[in-house]
């Protein structure tokens, strides 16, 4: 227990003894408000207090005392007074609405306040309200409703045994939750449109929400009482929660006790929330959204005051996970095809990672959440979420993420750091990707440690990079050769750094020599001659080719070579449909994919799907279906035994297309994805990425951005050698750069950078340098690729800047010295 929770928890012992509950019913000795109670000076309560909070003696909930106002009952000609009120325990709506007809009598509110604010900061009296099972009852007058408030008060709080949505032992079905949810909401719009009432719902909240964290952290409530998440339930339904009044004090305190909710209680209130209509669920997105950036605004944070630290922002980003689940399983979602992982037996003997103590930086299988493996629901189920993802990413705290920082969090001190990498949903691309960046760079270094290591023990000369010397005119062979022999002798060869010698070339690979090998290697394998992939004209994309010859290990090398693009922070030009990426991350392609993947195909299979005629007569199609080898002869295949037989209706028409769609995607191309998948976990098998990054996400990470902006490249661009923004071969520069068209821009990007793709976060991103390389010649521009530098001399004209530049970029390729 932190200092701040003690010292909360010693000032409720005080405030009780030395003030009481405001029960005058009170049982609890240590109460000033029990009968039976001495009363005690200050010292000696705080004495007590300490000694109460040692052996963690019972609190009491607090009933705030009502004192009349101002002789309004005595100057009211009726029976009724506010005293009427003192005997109602918990609120129903029927109570709502005789006191508000009380109230509106009277022309003032002031019943209806204490009333609120004595229920609404009363954890129990809160729970019970607005039960479903009470709807019937509600009409009974108060003094009928004590009995069982009293009974319930001897059983404890989740006693009311009359409840019909509770199990015989007492807990509640996990769906299922004893809130009146409609009353609820109708009492909200009657309560919010008199403003007395929203102070009254902001001060009750305030001492509310201390007490029931409390109550979670330190004495199990909801285990023994499921019941208690009515509370949260009914608070959330306030529909001005985002409001100022409740976003300094209220609102962070509330979600620092719903943050201390059991896992079990998280997910009920998620498949609650998931039942809600859109503006209901988004109303609560951006509640905790907006928490969470007016903290971050409002607070500043460096390398001593990380915002992992902030209570608020942590607590709050923790509910923001329970509305994303809930958005998952309120839309569309696919929790079968998955695809089988291949289960690697653990070796008995020790690796020298867990020899150097290393093992919990490398833990192998993934990192599955908590609330995520009790919902039996994952962010790649989802085929359309209730909200976009992308409105659950908060930019402010993405500005104030330390990466380094919280890797470490997400790495090692997962149990006592809080790391935003745990709800990666509220991270943008960009930052998930310095924490995978942060990932691959300590594991490269730990494996050039480990070979030094080794090569001292073994007296060898170290190794410590994944060295690749390839000739340009065999580039495929030598790289599947030396790949090959690497993955079947130290696969963990594989995860060190990447360096790339051409044979016969002069250049040092500090990034661009690698990027230049990427690219000839996917060149010759996408080539339609060796006949790997297959290419759709009008899609623009690549399909494994069922009917390839090639054996397994070259698609094998394909994979290796999309994982040691990611591992290597490189960007490859890759043409997959999304259910490629889909796949890599776990799931099967189902008939959804096939509409970029195979679009006439999908476009078929959706006009028989709505087809209205006779199906069997008019279609005259059956269970087997037919497709073209490699040579371009037929191939028949039966999607079930006797396929040929079976024709296909309107009743079974699903069925046909569901099992097209699997062996289109799945069971025809098996043994090529297969090694394909497997090449790529070689490298990405121990990396967070399946956890950080949904399957749009891993493209753009292999692929960059399509979207070129090279307004925001001018921007970021340094300047070196005594250029400036301000020189005129600049200006001319970038006059002559922004009239080019997209190919003569890819051009460049691939002269200039190695890859004609924008890196994650845009061109903006890039950092180029355009450095002085002399005054006026006739010699061309040129390039360092590893660097992203343009050298580029100082030419006398802006035409003959521009000849050079074009010349350049067309005709450049490779390192041979000029």
């Amino acid at each position: 227990m932190n200092r701040a929770t003690a010292k909360k928890l010693i000032e409720r012992y005080f405030q009780q003894l030395t003030e009481g509950c405001g029960n005058s019913n009170c049982s609890n000795e240590f109460c000033a408000s029990c009968c039976d109670s001495q009363p005690l000076d200050s010292n000696a309560a705080a004495a007590k207090a300490l000694e109460l909070f040692k052996i963690n003696a019972k609190l009491c909930d607090y009933y705030p005392s009502v004192k009349s106002s101002t002789d309004s009952s005595t100057q009211m000609g009726s029976m009724m007074s506010v005293d009427d009120f003192s005997d109602v325990h918990y609120l129903t709506e029927h109570t709502i609405c005789r006191i508000l007809s009380f109230c509106d009598e009277e022309g003032e509110y002031s019943a209806l306040i204490r009333i609120i604010g004595r229920i609404f900061s009363n954890a129990e009296a809160l729970m019970k309200s607005f039960k479903k099972d009470e709807v019937g009852v509600a009409k009974n007058p108060p003094d009928e409703e004590k009995p069982n408030e009293q009974s319930s008060e001897k059983k404890g709080a989740s006693s009311d045994a009359a409840s019909p949505d509770e199990a015989p032992n007492g807990m509640l079905d996990s769906g299922e939750v004893t809130v009146d949810i409609d009353a609820v909401r109708r009492v909200y719009d009657r309560l919010l449109s008199i403003d007395q009432v929203e102070s009254a719902l902001v001060n009750s909240l305030i001492y509310l929400t201390p007490n029931v964290e409390l109550d979670l952290e330190y004495l199990n409530v909801y285990e023994t009482n499921p019941n208690y998440l009515n509370i949260f339930i009914i608070v959330m339904e306030n529909s001005n929660l985002h409001s100022p009044e409740y976003l300094e004090v209220a609102l962070p305190q509330f979600c620092k006790a719903m943050s201390k909710l059991p896992v079990a209680a998280l997910a009920r209130l998620s498949k609650l929330w998931s039942t809600y209509s859109l503006p209901q669920i988004r109303r609560m997105m951006e509640t905790f959204q907006q928490l969470i950036t007016f903290t971050v605004v409002s607070n500043e944070y460096d390398g001593e005051n990380l915002v992992n630290d902030d209570e608020t922002v942590v607590a709050a980003t923790q509910c923001l996970k329970v509305v994303f689940y809930a958005s998952i399983l309120g839309g569309n979602v696919d929790v079968e095809h998955n695809e089988e992982e291949d289960d690697e037996s653990d070796s008995d003997e020790l690796t020298l990672h867990e020899l150097l103590g290393e093992e919990r930086l490398y833990k192998k299988g993934p990192r599955i959440d908590p609330l995520e493996k009790e919902l039996a629901i994952r962010s790649i189920d989802s085929i359309r979420p209730l909200i976009p993802f992308e409105d659950f990413i908060n930019d402010s705290l993405n500005d104030v993420v330390e990466m380094d920082k919280d890797f470490t969090f997400f790495k090692v001190n997962a149990e006592t750091k809080f790391s935003f990498q745990t709800c990666p949903f509220i991270l943008n691309i960009i930052t998930k990707n310095q924490g995978l960046y942060y990932d691959n760079r300590i594991r490269m270094y730990s494996e050039r440690r480990l070979t030094a290591l080794y090569s001292m023990v073994q007296g060898q000369q170290p190794n410590p990079y994944l060295k690749l010397k390839v000739r340009r005119d065999h580039i495929i062979d030598d790289a599947l050769v030396r790949l090959e022999m690497i993955s079947m002798e130290n696969p963990s060869d594989l995860k060190k750094q990447l360096f790339v010698e051409f044979e016969g070339e002069q250049g040092v690979d500090e990034g661009g020599v690698s990027k230049e090998f990427f690219q000839l290697v996917l060149e010759e394998i996408f080539n339609p001659d060796i006949g790997m992939f297959t290419y759709d004209d009008d899609t623009k994309l690549f399909w494994f080719n069922s009917s390839s010859l090639e054996n397994e290990a070259q698609y094998t090398l394909i994979g290796i070579v999309l994982g040691l693009a990611i591992y290597n922070n490189c960007i490859l030009d890759v043409h997959f449909p999304m259910v490629v990426y889909r796949k890599l991350v776990g799931k099967k392609g189902t008939y959804l994919d096939l509409s970029d993947s195979h679009p006439a195909l999908y476009q078929s299979l959706k006009g028989l799907l709505e087809y209205t005629g006779n199906v069997e007569e008019d279609m005259m199609l059956t269970f087997q279906i037919s497709h073209t080898d490699l040579f371009g002869n037929p191939v028949l295949y039966d999607l079930k035994e006797q396929g040929e037989k079976i024709p296909v209706t309107k009743e079974n028409r699903q069925e046909f297309v569901d099992l097209y769609a699997e062996y289109i995607l799945n069971k025809s191309v098996e043994r090529q994805f297969k090694a394909f998948k497997k090449g790529f976990m070689m490298v990405t098998n121990e990396s967070p990425l399946k956890y950080l990054f949904r399957p749009e996400e891993v493209e753009l990470l292999i692929c960059g951005s399509r979207k070129l902006d090279f307004e925001a490249l001018e921007k970021t661009t340094d300047y070196d050698g005594g250029y400036s923004k301000d020189s005129q071969i600049i200006k001319d520069f970038w006059e002559i750069l922004h009239s080019f068209g997209e190919e003569q821009k890819r051009l460049f990007l691939q002269f200039t950078t190695g890859t004609d793709r924008a890196p994650v976060g845009g061109l903006g991103k890039l950092k180029m340098i355009i450095a002085k390389n002399g005054s006026d010649t006739d010699r061309l521009p040129t390039s360092h690729t590893c660097f992203n530098a343009l050298l580029l001399p100082e030419y006398s004209s802006k035409e003959k800047l521009r000849e050079r530049l074009l010349k350049a970029i067309t005709y450049a390729k490779g390192f041979g010295m000029l």
